[in-house]
């Protein structure tokens, strides 16, 4: 047989053990922390809430990717501790602003991993009773992917999560196996649009259209429709034609810290 090689494929192979390495001692050594993108209502431009974003700064290093580093958490089963971190973190900064007088909803990225092999239900009711906040303020978000693997499991789960005043939001809908089936099953609150419909969607009729056909779907199914990546002004004008609920991205703002989103919900209330 003949077999190709390049240094590169050994890199990659190195980096991928390093980081598993380093992400094992990573929640001890406290090197993870949030940051919270402003979510604002179309129409108004009032901030309602937050999306928490997981970043990593291992010692003395940069921020990596949570494109690099997020498959390999789940990889090695690092995602479920790290998952009721998160949890746990977004309970505790909602509580804090809700004590400053300021009552935002803060939406937190579900791993598929969390959902089969965890109980989310339970992870989010533990860590919203020790914040001291009603699990309303917590908006889970879970992936389409995730949908279709085991619909019996994420019924119950979705069930769960309303039944203690949380809401769920598709996150990336329209990207994956979307299926009108699952929405009419699943009980969700919210559909986001992804970022690669919205790119374009002020210029190209292609992601007009797909934008428009889920925009239309919440509406017929009484769910919010919530768009992410607005950049640009155009792209704003589109979506509040098309009848865009809720908006988030850098037209806005970029993803900020605590105290920083705090001041900006002040200012944008």
């Amino acid at each position: 047989t003949w077999c190709f090689f390049h240094p590169s494929m050994d890199e990659q192979a190195r980096r991928r053990l390093d980081l598993a390495n380093s992400l094992r001692t990573a929640l001890q050594r406290d090197e993870f922390h949030l940051v919270y993108q402003p979510q604002v209502y179309a129409d108004s431009g009032r901030v309602f809430g937050a999306e928490a974003l997981l970043r990593w700064q291992p010692t003395g290093e940069g921020l990596v990717s949570p494109a690099e580093f997020i498959p390999v958490a789940e990889e090695i089963g690092l995602i479920l501790p790290l998952g009721e971190w998160v949890i746990q973190q977004a309970c505790d900064q909602a509580r804090r602003w809700q004590d400053a007088g300021l009552n935002c909803r803060v939406a937190v990225n579900v791993s598929g991993v969390q959902i089969y092999r965890s109980d989310v239900v339970a992870a989010l009711q533990r860590a919203a009773q020790h914040a001291g906040i009603s699990p309303a303020l917590i908006q889970l978000e879970l992936t389409e992917s995730t949908l279709i693997d085991d619909s019996i499991l994420i019924q119950d789960v979705i069930g769960g999560l309303k039944a203690i005043g949380a809401s769920v939001a598709i996150d990336d809908f329209g990207t994956g196996y979307s299926s009108l089936a699952y929405l009419k099953r699943f009980k969700v609150d919210k559909l986001k649009i992804d970022r690669s419909f919205i790119a374009d969607a002020a210029t190209n009729e292609e992601g007009a259209a797909m934008s428009r056909a889920v925009i239309s779907i919440a509406r017929s199914l009484n769910m919010r429709a919530i768009a992410e990546g607005v950049e640009t002004a155009d792209q704003l004008a589109f979506l509040l034609g098309a009848g865009c609920n809720e908006i988030q991205g850098y037209y806005f703002s970029k993803p900020l810290l605590p105290d920083a989103f705090a001041d900006f919900a002040q200012r944008h209330r």
